[in-house]
């Protein structure tokens, strides 16, 4: 099993980013999409920019946490979206 660490950009709201992670990343897109998460529903419709894999949960919660951190932030704008 794999587990996924993304990041989703607003179409409609281009400025506005999201940093996730997931084991299905398919379904996750379609549930942000379609409205299901409350952080963003107001937002959509979201394209995937950006998503990495790993052979565990926590190495995908890890990144994620380190993806929402001010370095991490800078990281992303700079090297990945």
């Amino acid at each position: 099993m794999m587990y996924y660490t993304y990041i989703i950009r607003s179409i409609s709201y281009p400025d506005k980013t999201y940093i996730g992670f997931s084991k299905n990343l398919k379904q996750r897109i379609n549930e942000h999409n379609q409205g299901k998460s409350k952080y963003t529903a107001h937002f959509k419709p979201w394209k995937l920019i950006f998503y990495s894999a790993f052979d565990t949960k926590e190495k995908a919660i890890n990144f994620e946490k380190y993806l929402k951190s001010n370095s991490g932030k800078a990281f992303a704008s700079k090297r990945l979206i």
